[in-house]
């Protein structure tokens, strides 16, 4: 199933048009309010980054198509807060709880940002599914582009990219997946692949022909050519 967000190569969206390179990092001063309350609320522990991924995939589409960046991602916040039960529809609307709240121990401090984000999230595991595919090896991706193990589920692998024949560039070793992360089935890891593609594979007109797209994809999106 192929929601809104999944717009690569797709007719009618018009151009995409870079910021200036003197733009601020933010244009309103919110979107860095919304930027840190989302990472803040992360740190809780009670998604992971695939989730939260799926929470924007998953909002509607009238609200996707009209929302700007940090929109989606406040409102996908708001969505996730109350699906994990760390806050009440009630909260949101500003209802005062009493006494401190139960994952008030786990908040992340001014202090620890610079320290925590340096860290990231390494999303490599260790993983008993052998490597398939070898550097240089022609492969094909899975069509239809969705999620094998949950009906309209979360998936990294692009509608434009589904049934299209490329070329393992490197292999990355083993990752979690996505696609069982997002729904709490487990990080299911598996080996991941760097699929270099003609740009003419992915799409009847391309603007220059000769170009070359690299895509991340792990080895279940992937079949030999």
């Amino acid at each position: 199933m192929t929601r809104v967000h999944d717009m690569g190569g797709r007719f009618g969206d018009g151009p995409v048009v870079p910021d200036a390179v003197d733009a601020p990092v933010f244009p309103q001063e919110w979107h860095g309010r919304a930027l840190a309350v989302t990472l803040a609320a992360g740190f809780l522990g009670q998604w992971n980054i695939d989730i939260s991924r799926h929470a924007r995939e998953r909002l509607s589409p009238k609200d996707y198509t009209r929302f700007s960046y940090y929109e989606k991602w406040i409102s996908a916040l708001a969505d996730l807060l109350v699906e994990q039960g760390v806050l009440t529809l009630a909260d949101l609307r500003g209802a005062e709880q009493e006494g401190p709240h139960p994952l008030a121990s786990r908040t992340l401090k001014a202090e620890a940002v610079s320290a925590a984000l340096s860290k990231g999230g390494p999303a490599d595991r260790p993983s008993n599914v052998p490597v398939q595919y070898e550097i240089g090896q022609n492969v094909r991706t899975v069509h239809p582009a969705s999620n094998r193990l949950v009906d309209g589920g979360h998936t990294r692998l692009p509608a434009y990219a589904a049934g299209a024949e490329g070329r393992v560039l490197r292999v990355h070793g083993s990752h979690v997946l996505p696609d069982s992360n997002a729904h709490g089935l487990g990080e299911s890891p598996e080996p991941l692949y760097a699929v270099v593609f003609a740009a003419s594979e992915l799409w009847a007109a391309p603007e220059n022909p000769k170009d070359e797209v690299v895509l991340d994809l792990w080895q279940s999106y992937l079949e030999p050519s």
